[in-house]
Order: structure tokens, then sequence, then C-alpha cells
């Protein structure tokens, strides 16, 4: 029995704008038809902080803002004087020059450090018109369609032909599929693959 992991309804909701304010630079309602989509070449990936993440954050000679924590589903923690800090989507090096540019209203000359000390289980997002959106781990041979049975299937309010998934990175996409591209051993629906973070919409 796959976990799910809950969060809740602000979480979900900051999570999606988060989302669609990285997606914007595509313009709006605009897509790509899986059949149509080439992923780019996969290059090594910087390790990026993702919601479930455990971070040190050490601020040289200041051991009460020093702070370790677990990153939320809404891809924040809370640090002392800055109160909640977005980390999500970043490397621990260019979270570390942002927390010393924000620091540097209360301390002379920070010099701050981020580690990561424990990685989350990679996840996806499922929301929109299904039965229990939520963020579920992810099954990398499963497919949107398997995504989609373990958000409990479709509402009945839900468009079949507007399945999108949310792709983050240097290239963002929307990618969209029908259900009936899902559920037929053709094409390229079937076997698409999800990659971690990606949002799984149904609209």
């Amino acid at each position: 029995m796959k976990r799910v992991v809950r969060h809740t309804a602000a979480e979900m909701l900051a999570i999606a704008t988060a989302i669609a304010s990285t997606l914007t630079c595509s313009g709006p309602g605009k897509y790509v038809w899986v059949d149509a989509y080439d992923p780019p070449p996969q290059a090594e990936k910087p390790s990026l902080i993702t919601p479930g993440d455990v971070i040190q954050v050490r601020v040289l000679g200041q051991d009460q803002i020093s702070t370790r924590a677990r990153v939320r589903g809404d891809g924040r923690i809370s640090l002392p004087l800055l109160n909640d800090v977005k980390v999500a989507g970043l490397t621990p090096i260019a979270l570390s020059t942002e927390l010393r540019k924000q620091l540097k209203d209360f301390i002379k000359d920070p010099v701050v450090t981020v580690s990561l000390e424990e990685t989350g289980p990679p996840s996806i997002y499922v929301i929109g018109e299904v039965t229990k959106p939520g963020v579920y781990p992810l099954d990398r041979m499963g497919g949107v369609l398997a995504a989609l049975v373990n958000a409990g299937g479709l509402t009945q309010d839900a468009c079949t032909d507007c399945i999108f998934v949310l792709r983050q990175g240097p290239s963002p996409a929307r990618i969209r599929f029908t259900y009936e591209a899902l559920v037929r051993p053709a094409g390229k629906a079937p076997t698409f693959q999800l990659q971690p973070g990606d949002v799984v919409v149904v609209e």
C-alpha cells in the first residue's frame, strides 16, 4: 500500500501558486501535447532542496540563529529574525547566498553555510479535479495514470481532455494529456515518466 504524505489546503495552494509563477514564462494557457514533447537532455543536476529535506543553517558566531529544520510542504522553513523563508528549489550554496543578503539587515557581514543533511523521498503533486488531491510518493514506472489512481481518480466535474503535467527546471513545460490516451497502449502518454516535483493538474 502506498503511503501518501498529507498537506494542508494552504500548503497545497502555496505549492500550486509557486509552480504557476515558475511557468508564467510560457504564457497563460500555453501547453504542448505529450506526443509532441521532447524532454531536454538529462544533464547532471545540482542537489536542489525539496520539501521533506532536512537542512542545517549555520551562521558563524550566531548559535541562536543557526537552525536545523525539515523543509515543509510549502517549501519553507522558519528561521530566527527572518521568520518563514522559501528554500525549496535552491541549491545549498544559492540558499546561503540568499540568507546572507537577508541577514545583513540584522548582522554585520554574516557568514552563512547551508548543508543538506537528509533528503526526503521523491514526490509529486496531484491537484485539481481529483478525489484526493495531495502529495504522493513518486512511482517512476507508474506514470500519470498511476498518479491519478493514487489520488482516487477523476471527479465528475473533471475535463478528461484537460490533464496537465507542470514541470519545473531549466526548461519548464506544461504538458497536456487526455484520459483516453493514458489508458490506451499507444503513443507517448502511457509511458511518460514523471520526475520529482512534477505537478499533475486535472482541470
